[in-house]
């Protein structure tokens, strides 16, 4: 009798991509996933990162590059769950008198929670690069911390004072614009104008489809099993499929935001909107290690075959 293979305890949030795992419709080789519900996916990432909390976690890029450059004993596959548009993530309030990204040198800029959030890296890439914002003549002002605790942020990086909220103080003034935290509000719009169309236009000429979040693996559980980094990467390329076959043939019954995007790409680009493999995300993930490197979240550049496991380097799907 075949040896049952091991229960890797397990935190990834259900969407498109993933879906086929939770529900059963795609069963893994050689193991089994024993999925945890987290309502709030960052507070898993937080755990993951301090105390090693689960087997295999879905986590954000820039906090898993975060925690391998201190030390954090995880290693992640190229397995990328979540990719977004980030021009409309970035908001002023519209009698705050900033007109252009360049207003904001010089100013105070909220930003959701911490500084290393990839969402707020790719936003600020995106006002240094598209619009020559100088990152350095903005001070950057967090709701929260850092979830890989050792991490230092640069100088111009400072705490909000409670209790004031972001969006309190944005509106009184006190700050020129917020970074990521979405406010619903109609006198609260986004600082670069129609910024679907601009994400779309990045798209399309520079292949800006920004990676989120990918998937880590405790190294104990690597180094016990060397193939289960294999299997566990085969696991999520047979779900995604599922998902892209059924978002090709318009087959989802009540689309999510989030799967209209991805239905979008598909058709904009003519290819799989959540590549998986190191080679066809080499660029977008080369391009995210030298903006953290100019944004001080990672102190040098790392090679990306030293932060992906060494039994998922040549696999695409």
């Amino acid at each position: 009798m075949q040896e049952p293979g091991p229960v890797l305890r397990t935190v990834i949030r259900t969407q498109g991509a993933n879906e086929a795992l939770k529900s059963g419709e795609v069963t893994p080789r050689g193991f089994r996933f024993e999925f945890e519900e987290v309502p709030v996916l960052a507070s898993a990432f937080r755990r993951m990162v301090r105390e090693l909390a689960y087997d295999v976690s879905e986590m954000a890029v820039t906090t898993y590059l975060v925690a391998k450059e201190h030390g954090v004993e995880l290693t992640a596959l190229p397995v990328f769950l979540a990719r977004g548009l980030h021009h409309g993530v970035i908001q002023v309030a519209t009698a705050g008198g900033i007109r252009h990204p360049k207003d904001l040198e010089g100013r105070r800029v909220g930003v959701d929670r911490g500084y290393t959030v990839t969402t707020g890296v790719w936003a600020r890439s995106i006002l240094s690069e598209e619009y020559g914002v100088d990152l350095d003549e903005v001070t950057w002002v967090l709701s929260g911390d850092e979830h890989v605790a050792q991490y230092r942020p640069p100088g111009n990086v400072v705490p909000v004072k409670p209790p004031r909220s972001l969006e309190d103080l944005l509106r009184s003034g006190k700050l020129a614009a917020v970074l990521g935290a979405r406010i619903d509000a109609p006198d609260v719009t986004p600082l670069i104008p129609d910024p679907e169309d601009a994400a779309l236009t990045a798209l399309q000429e520079r292949g800006l489809y920004p990676i989120n979040h990918l998937v880590v693996v405790r190294d104990e559980v690597l180094r016990e099993r060397p193939d289960i980094a294999a299997d566990i990467f085969d696991a999520f390329v047979r779900a995604k499929q599922v998902y892209v076959d059924r978002l090709a043939d318009d087959g989802i019954a009540s689309p999510s935001a989030t799967d209209r995007l991805n239905r979008q790409v598909l058709e904009l680009t003519g290819a799989d909107p959540l590549p998986y493999g190191i080679d066809p995300n080499r660029e977008m993930l080369e391009r995210l290690v030298r903006t953290a490197v100019d944004q001080k979240i990672l102190s040098r550049p790392v090679k990306l075959e030293n932060v992906f496991a060494a039994g998922a380097h040549q696999l695409e799907g």
